[in-house]
């Protein structure tokens, strides 16, 4: 009878086991996922790059898609902020685009950053250069 009572026990026990590490196991994969989760909790705006010592939202591209993808629009809001540093908010996103699109940062801008101040297209707060990627 005591030898029953050992194969109870010990069944009981490796009953148990496996869902313990389970239990363990899935705390562990919870912590993980709720550590990952903070990692990615940046707004858009903290995700923006500073230039001249502030954020900007800028986009560019294609004017026309179905025509071509080199000749593109980049569009900078809060102008305001400082015009150097929306000038070169435009210029990084431009580049991004012609990289992202033909592998190259060459750029033949029509009114572009080093357009002079004067002939920028600026309505609502919000700079539009235009240019052309060059592969």
């Amino acid at each position: 009878m005591s030898r029953t009572l050992v194969t109870d026990v010990t069944d009981q026990q490796s009953r148990l086991m496996p869902c313990q590490r389970g239990h363990k196991l899935a705390v562990g994969w919870l912590c993980l996922g709720a550590l990952l989760l903070t990692v990615g909790c940046e707004t858009r705006e903290q995700r923006l790059l500073p230039f001249d010592g502030f954020r900007y939202k800028a986009k560019a591209a294609a004017i026309d898609k179905k025509v071509s993808r080199a000749d593109f629009t980049a569009t900078i809001w809060a102008v305001s902020q400082s015009l150097t540093g929306a000038r070169e908010a435009g210029r990084y996103e431009a580049t991004k685009y012609c990289i992202k699109e033909y592998g190259t940062s060459r750029i033949k801008w029509i009114v572009g950053p080093d357009t002079a101040p004067e002939n920028y297209r600026i309505v609502d707060d919000t700079l539009t250069f235009s240019g052309k990627c060059d592969p």
